[in-house]
């Protein structure tokens, strides 16, 4: 029996790299993703969460939503996403990470996550940075994230 040929789990053309120098206030990343099925099926049986409101179309219906929603830490892994491949990216650690809850992420969303350095805190290399997820205009989650971010490599010269 061979062997898949394996490959990257994540596109390196996709992927940034930056470090504490580069960063500055104001700087912004967004990332557009529409919720499928497999999505949330993929991230129920990831997490755990069999919770009949993401997987029982019947159950879901009888809910005040009306219809499947996806996890709330689905849409927040998004945020990752961005943290951990565009901004600040690899190597990026997280410290800490709030989240507020203000509204379902239906199957077929497409969710728009926005993240923005807020402040740059030298003392460990700390970036503090808002994150949002919005639907069609509105907010669905917002919070902050802290992560400490590697700092470029001294280069010797001559």
């Amino acid at each position: 029996m061979s062997a898949l040929p394996s490959r990257p789990p994540v596109d390196p053309r996709r992927v940034k790299t930056l470090y504490f120098e580069d960063l500055h206030v104001g700087m912004r990343e967004v990332l557009m993703k529409t919720v499928m099925d497999t999505d949330v099926v993929g991230f129920a049986q990831l997490s755990g969460d069999e919770n009949p409101i993401h997987l029982c179309d019947d159950f879901a219906a009888g809910t005040r939503f009306g219809q499947r929603i996806a996890h709330g830490l689905y849409t927040a892994s998004l945020i990752s996403a961005v943290l951990g491949t565009r901004l600040p990216g690899p190597g990026a650690v997280y410290r800490s990470q709030t989240l507020n809850f203000h509204a379902p992420v239906k199957i077929g969303d497409v969710v728009t996550v926005i993240v923005e350095v807020v402040e740059l805190v030298p003392e460990g290399r700390r970036v503090r940075l808002h994150c949002e997820a919005l639907v069609d205009g509105v907010v669905v989650l917002d919070g902050e994230a802290i992560v400490s971010v590697p700092r470029r490599a001294a280069t010797g010269g001559a």
